[in-house]
């Protein structure tokens, strides 16, 4: 890893006091609304500053270090806007304490009017980075990360491989279907079997290695200040960008110039349209895992697609 990640304090009013100076106080707290797991909080200093803060309990600060370490790689590529991460912390404050994650806050402005083709040519730009400064060639593997991280509220097992098919299998689909596992007939879990076998069927290695957002759906892209979007919330990892951009379709798709334009950037290897589902298995098969029976049919029925 050849990028710093940012500062960690052991209290709230450490972090303020470091970051803007000893006579720093907290104006006025606004709670925000979004967001499943973390509370959001717009912080006003009597500095002037401005600060977004997500906060959540104490046992859980490693969401906060996992998220900083993502946003650090995607920022160090110089591609693609992703907020200023000012600290992560613990602080033991409030009953049992909590941990905290402290970013610049992000001013909404009204997109430009070529936003989509910007996206779009940052995207691909951010796919297209050089992944050697994330991972080190003697780290053990092109694809993974350097520390693990979460999908939501699941844990996502980063550990290093030299092939991205394996990868996929053994550190995306797998643990999925066994969290999964109570939701199967005898008959869905020999189709499972299958697949795994004959994932390099249907499955190619990348071109190159690329870092990936990880969770890339609508509601973790915003418009910044600039009018240009802004990434959010990342999952990332290093692995193959059709995995970015199959999540862009999951859950309503972007518009049809985003994808022409990124295709432009970043060709896409022959066949994607026919893996894009493949790949959104494994964000179907989280959501069955964490909001449960309302995703199974969708499960079956990509599974039915490549076994059935």
């Amino acid at each position: 890893m050849r990028f710093n990640l940012p500062p960690h304090y052991t209290s709230l009013a450490q972090a303020l006091v470091s970051l803007f100076g000893s006579s720093v106080a907290i104006a006025q707290t606004d709670r925000l609304s979004g967001g499943d797991i973390n509370k959001a909080y717009g912080l006003t200093l009597n500095t002037g500053d401005h600060i977004f803060m997500k906060a959540n309990s104490k046992k859980n600060a490693d969401f906060f270090t996992a998220e900083a370490a993502g946003l650090s790689a995607i920022k160090s590529t110089g591609t693609i806007t992703t907020p200023d991460i000012l600290c992560t912390g613990t602080d033991d404050g409030e009953d049992l304490g909590y941990s905290f994650l402290l970013l610049k806050y992000i001013e909404s402005a009204e997109a430009r009017s070529d936003y989509w083709e910007t996206f779009a040519r940052e995207l691909a730009a951010l796919h297209k980075a050089d992944t050697k400064k994330i991972l080190d060639a003697d780290e053990g593997g092109r694809f993974g990360f350097f520390q693990n991280n979460f999908i939501g509220f699941t844990s996502q097992d980063n550990s290093l491989s030299e092939n991205w098919i394996s990868f996929f299998r053994d550190m995306r689909l797998r643990p999925q279907f066994k969290a999964a596992d109570s939701y199967f007939t005898d008959d869905d879990r020999k189709k499972i079997s299958k697949l795994l076998e004959k994932l390099d069927d249907f499955l190619v290695e990348p071109e190159e290695p690329s870092l990936l957002h990880g969770d890339l759906w609508n509601g973790n892209v915003i418009c910044g200040s600039e009018g240009k979007a802004v990434l959010i919330d990342p999952a990332s990892y290093i692995g193959h960008a059709e995995v970015d951009l199959a999540m862009t379709e999951l859950f309503g798709g972007f518009p049809e110039k985003f994808y022409e334009v990124y295709k432009e950037v970043n060709p896409l290897q022959a066949g994607y349209e026919n893996r894009r589902d493949l790949y959104n298995l494994y964000q179907l098969l989280n959501h069955l895992n964490l909001f449960g029976q309302t995703y199974l049919g969708p499960v079956l029925s990509i599974i039915d697609e490549y076994v059935g």
